[in-house]
């Protein structure tokens, strides 16, 4: 299975989770921003689940595509990180039904760069022995 989501990558990761202090206590949120990412990957990746869950290990292959201003494709050696990337997404792909757990992803290869056409590519391959 594959698919290719066009859009404007969101660069807030599910990292950047803010803390404040009320009685004492630290109490973690999401920031609006992050909220709104989550939601743009989650209405996005939802258009492609499958009609049934994917059973027993997995491998991810994503390719993350910000604008780069030209018809030049290259490697995007900035944050944000690709393991703090790939996170936020598994966790949309959980939620929208692609698979029970995403712990079933047994091998993940994320890549990010810049070119023309922004947006984020998707494959998933069940995994044989």
């Amino acid at each position: 299975m594959n698919f290719f989501m066009p859009m404007i990558p969101p660069t807030i990761t599910q990292q950047e989770h803010k803390v404040t202090i009320r009685n004492g206590r630290p109490i973690f949120y999401e920031p609006a921003e992050l909220k709104a990412a989550r939601r743009k990957l989650l209405d996005s990746v939802a258009r492609f689940a499958p009609e049934k869950e994917l059973t027993g290990p997995i491998r991810l292959t994503t390719k993350w595509i910000w604008p780069s201003g030209s018809e030049d494709f290259h490697w995007k050696t900035t944050k944000p990180d690709t393991d703090n990337l790939i996170k936020m997404l598994k966790d949309c792909m959980t939620r929208a039904g692609f698979w029970h757990d995403d712990a079933q992803v047994a091998s993940e290869i994320t890549e990010k760069a810049e070119g023309p056409h922004p947006g984020i590519y998707v494959e998933i391959e069940e995994l044989t022995l």
